[in-house]
């Protein structure tokens, strides 16, 4: 993996193989980023199942204000710190290793408000549509905030957040919400 855009574009980022995860492929990542492209720079990230942490590390090559990264396996946490330590990362970030029921929590009893939530939940887990919904009620998102959705099989919707874009490459899907606002193309 590599990150494919902005100020550390090039550089590698180490992945781990650990059962039921799998990373986002390249040309996916750059389609998933292209649409989002500008709404990454000062703004406050959160990557959700964060892995080796390759999406929020390509927001922070984008310009992203602050990006947080959770994630309940050690090893992916050992991996994200890795990666920030290897590419000589001075941006803001947060690490934090819990599960991301508590993460929800924890943060929106911190009253942060995300610009931009990254979803890749692990290979054939099927709660994107939970978390979609306590983004919403735990109000983690700020106004236009956007919520980019990886997935294979699962069936997606959402009744507060409204669908901008969606699209398949093979067997993955990437759907993007888009708080308070109409209509998807």
């Amino acid at each position: 993996m590599r990150i494919i855009s902005g100020t550390y574009r090039g550089l590698t980022v180490t992945g781990f193989d650990i059962k039921g995860t799998r990373p986002t492929m390249d040309r996916v990542k750059e389609s998933m980023f292209a649409m989002i492209q500008g709404h990454i720079k000062n703004q406050v990230v959160l990557d959700l199942f964060a892995g080796s942490g390759n999406l929020g590390l390509e927001a922070i090559s984008n310009g992203a204000k602050k990006t947080y990264f959770v994630d309940f396996n050690q090893k992916a946490v050992s991996t994200i710190l890795e990666n920030i330590e290897r590419m000589r990362i001075t941006e803001a970030y947060e690490v934090l290793k819990m599960d991301y029921k508590l993460a929800l929590k924890t943060l929106a009893s911190r009253n942060i408000k995300f610009d931009v939530v990254l979803l890749d939940p692990p290979y054939r887990k099927s709660f994107i549509n939970e978390i979609l919904e306590q983004l919403v009620t735990m109000h983690l998102l700020a106004p236009q905030a956007l919520v980019v959705c990886e997935y294979d099989q699962e069936e997606l919707k959402s009744e507060h957040l409204t669908c901008i874009k969606e699209r398949r490459y093979g067997n993955k899907y990437v759907k993007i919400y888009q708080n308070q606002i109409d209509g998807c193309n």
